[in-house]
């Protein structure tokens, strides 16, 4: 049968580039539903109300603050080991259309539980609607991904087998989910060294969390203990910087003085 030849545009060599080097991650999963009752009466009330990306960013990464496993990366050169990072760096994966077609690409950011819940939400809107040469994370990545595929592969090499430039290129943990397009548990694949995916907003007030991992760094006991934490941090720190933000925001009563 004669088909038609198309080229392959940049975005989706990206995510080929991207899937040849998560193939040979030994990746588990654990999927659970978080009770967020508390968050989600905080986010109704608050003035402005943060994306859902931004809030998981946040909240995995104060996790990580208090758990390094989870800032931790495997890395192959010049022998293996395990490299801990002083901090969090998030990969976000942003949804876009570009040129009249969907793609995907991921925006960095770094050490998110430093920074206020507005600021990350921020960068993560930027993101998605700036145009790609404004987003520097995007403007990176896509000039190697420009490279012939020898150099592609070599960069890539690079960038995930050193442990100071894996983190540079792509992270300690990447945030992905389909939430906006309804219901279902997206199981995502990456160079790792975790992925954490979220589903929708469910009636009796949770929400479903998928997290994968490199099984070489951890085993599922601390994964479940990291999705217990998950779930307090959401609802306590999370939650309570919410509040903290809509009580700054909130018009001081004036009140009259008779003469």
């Amino acid at each position: 049968m004669r088909g038609t030849v198309r080229k392959i545009t940049l975005p989706r060599r990206l995510v080929a580039d991207l899937m040849h080097a998560s193939v040979r991650v030994p990746f588990v999963s654990l999927a659970r539903p978080l009770n967020i009752r508390g968050l989600l009466e905080a986010r109704a009330q608050a003035a402005v109300r943060p994306g859902w990306a931004a809030i998981f960013v946040k909240a995995f990464a104060l996790v990580a603050k208090e758990q390094p496993v989870l800032r931790t990366l495997y890395v192959k050169w010049p022998w293996p080991a395990f490299y801990e990072l002083p901090r969090s760096v998030a990969m976000v994966a942003i949804a876009r259309v570009e040129d009249g077609q969907d793609c995907v690409l991921p925006q960095k950011v770094t050490a998110p539980d430093e920074m206020s819940l507005a600021d990350v939400d921020a960068m993560i809107r930027h993101a998605k609607e700036a145009p790609i040469e404004q987003v520097p994370a995007f403007r990176k990545i896509l000039r190697t991904t420009r490279l012939p595929l020898p150099l592609r592969r070599l960069f890539w090499s690079i960038g995930l087998n050193f442990g100071r430039q894996r983190a540079n290129y792509f992270g300690s943990f990447g945030v992905t989910s389909v939430a906006a397009y309804g219901a279902g548990q997206l199981h995502a694949l990456s160079p790792g060294p975790f992925v954490l995916s979220y589903g929708v907003e469910k009636p009796d007030q949770s929400i479903d969390v998928v997290l994968r991992w490199d099984h070489r760094i951890t085993d599922a006991a601390l994964m479940a203990k990291a999705l217990n934490r998950l779930e307090q941090v959401l609802n306590s720190e999370i939650s309570g910087e919410l509040r903290a933000n809509r009580q700054q925001n909130e018009p001081k009563s004036v009140r009259a003085v008779a003469t």
